[in-house]
């Protein structure tokens, strides 16, 4: 399906504006830890791949083609024997360290937060139905 450009500013609301593909991207669990962890500079494909638990070789492939594909990320394949790949953030990429940064902050600085509200849920969910 080939989305039409915006006719008007940018918006991420309607399905049919190219910026929603460009959130899309970036609201990726996968995309996040990517660019956080090249945030830190080059990094190998083995070494990416050891650092994000729970991801699959073929995620990792295509989260870093996409974002090959997308300018945010270079691959570097040097010719030696076993092959080398390393990757790195590009201009474009390193400007998102910052928000994907505050993300992964708040992430942490909220997990109890969240971890309280959850059981608080859980716990009224549990509750039997009130009779009428």
């Amino acid at each position: 399906m080939v989305r039409k450009a915006c006719t008007l500013a940018p918006n991420v609301l309607s399905a049919q504006c190219p910026t929603r593909q460009a959130l899309d991207l970036i609201a990726d669990k996968w995309t996040t830890l990517l660019i956080y962890l090249l945030s830190k500079g080059k990094q190998r494909y083995g070494d990416l791949h050891r650092q994000v638990g729970g991801i699959s070789q073929k995620m990792l492939t295509q989260t870093l083609r996409k974002l090959e594909r997308d300018g945010l990320v270079t691959r570097h394949v040097y010719p030696e024997v076993p092959p080398r790949t390393e990757y790195e953030l590009t201009k474009l990429g390193h400007t998102l360290i910052g928000p994907l940064g505050a993300l992964c902050e708040w992430a942490g600085t909220h997990l109890s937060e969240l971890e309280q509200a959850r059981k608080r849920y859980d716990h009224l969910q549990k509750k039997p139905p009130l009779s009428a």
